[in-house]
């Protein structure tokens, strides 16, 4: 005859998880990704300054190579627009495609104030708006730390640009 399995009272059988057993890990996935996810934003946030702060050069040196090759600054454009002829020492797709901390690349020609060129950014409602605070971060990687000295300065609310010559 058969013999029938006794279960005491405190064992089981072990057919699957309990719901506890699955809330107690669903509550430690929660807790790691708090704690990671706060560290992917602040590398994207850095990532972000270190592309527009290397873009930043790379445009500045074209801008100076195009004045090495016609005699003339690039002429100026409305934010956002490649300056006529500054398309063939620069990647067109990535200054159409705007800063990649946010707004549009612009570039000045004797039209900021004593400044004969300067190349930068153009907060105009276009992706994020960057700051003061922001922006001087930036400078300190560019430039001083100040954004009313030096290379890298603000000119207007939303305006922050890399000066090439004064």
């Amino acid at each position: 005859m058969h013999q029938r399995a006794r279960y005491s009272g405190t064992a089981r059988a072990s057919h699957g998880f309990s719901l506890i057993e699955i809330l107690i890990v669903v509550v430690i996935l929660g807790v790691l990704t708090a704690i990671v996810l706060p560290q992917f934003a602040d590398a994207t946030k850095q990532s972000g300054k270190s592309v527009f702060v290397s873009n930043l050069r790379h445009y500045t040196e074209a801008a100076q190579l195009y004045m090495f090759d016609t005699g003339e600054f690039p002429p100026d454009s409305s934010s956002g627009q490649i300056p006529p002829g500054f398309g063939d020492y620069i990647d067109e797709g990535k200054w159409s495609a705007g800063t990649p901390i946010g707004g549009v690349w612009d570039l000045e020609y004797q039209d900021l104030g004593g400044v004969q060129s300067a190349i930068g950014v153009h907060f105009d409602g276009t992706g994020m708006t960057r700051d003061d605070i922001y922006m001087r971060e930036i400078d300190e990687l560019v430039d001083d730390g100040d954004l009313s000295t030096g290379n890298f300065r603000k000119f207007e609310d939303g305006r922050y640009y890399r000066i090439i010559r004064e």
